[in-house]
């Protein structure tokens, strides 16, 4: 008997055999060929901020030595200044106050007479000041009871002036308090307590050199007025008397 032969079978192109098989034959897609061919990112460095911040140092580092060289330099002017004048401030004391009236009305009014005179020194042998007008004020528990002025004065070297004022006050209002406070000084048998203050400006004259004008307020604390009696002044008591002479130094609108 003779043995048949079957023709080959076709590839099962359908079966889950022949997918199986075949699927890393599948042809990329695009975004396999695009992933597999873009490059990889690589973040650039950024030269022009390097060099801004190299440029802010190097004017932060010459602005500090500059400063530095400044600084340097006023303290050499500073010191040879001080060697060749040796300067002093000046100094000021209550030479006398009278008292000629001092009330306060039923309207809080306050009116005030004083006679006041002062004595400056200068105490330099090379320096001379110049004084801008003073405004002198007297004050009894931080109570502004009288304000006048001196006209502006050279004060020439190792020289002492003596500086007359008439401080008053006419018309000036009072707040309650000031007035019940005031009211209870005037009749203490102790006297009032005043402090005396000078405001102005000084320049120091070197030669043929002269300084800005310098703010300075003098302070004079420790005097003691008792009420005048009738039409005579009072003399305040001034043996206790103490000046300070303070610098006075205005930045913007702060002054220190």
């Amino acid at each position: 008997m003779a043995d048949r032969v079957y023709p080959a079978a076709k590839p099962n192109t359908n079966g889950t055999a022949g997918a199986g098989a075949n699927n890393g034959a599948f042809p990329a897609t695009k975004a396999q060929l695009y992933g597999a061919t873009r490059p990889a990112y690589r973040p650039q460095p950024h030269h022009r901020r390097r060099h801004g911040r190299s440029c802010c140092c190097s004017c932060c580092l010459w602005l500090t030595l500059l400063l530095i060289l400044l600084i340097f330099i006023v303290a050499i002017v500073g010191a040879v200044f001080y060697v060749l004048y040796r300067p002093h401030r000046p100094s000021f004391s209550v030479t006398s106050l009278k008292l000629s009236y001092l009330n306060v009305t039923s309207s809080s009014m306050l009116n005030s007479k004083f006679d006041l005179s002062i004595t400056a020194v200068n105490p330099n042998k090379k320096l001379v000041f110049i004084y801008n007008p003073i405004t002198i004020s007297i004050l009894t528990n931080d109570i502004d009871i009288g304000d006048g002025t001196v006209p502006s004065f050279v004060h020439g070297k190792k020289n002492t002036t003596l500086l007359k004022a008439a401080i008053t006050s006419s018309g000036g209002a009072l707040d309650s308090a000031s007035v019940s406070t005031l009211k209870t000084d005037m009749k203490s048998k102790n006297g009032l307590p005043l402090k005396i203050k000078l405001d102005t400006k000084v320049k120091a004259k070197m030669g043929g050199f002269k300084t800005p004008n310098i703010g300075i307020r003098v302070s004079c604390d420790g005097i003691t007025a008792t009420l005048p009696t009738g039409k005579t002044a009072a003399t305040a008591s001034t043996a206790g008397a103490k000046c300070k002479v303070d610098v006075r130094v205005k930045i913007w609108k702060w002054t220190f």
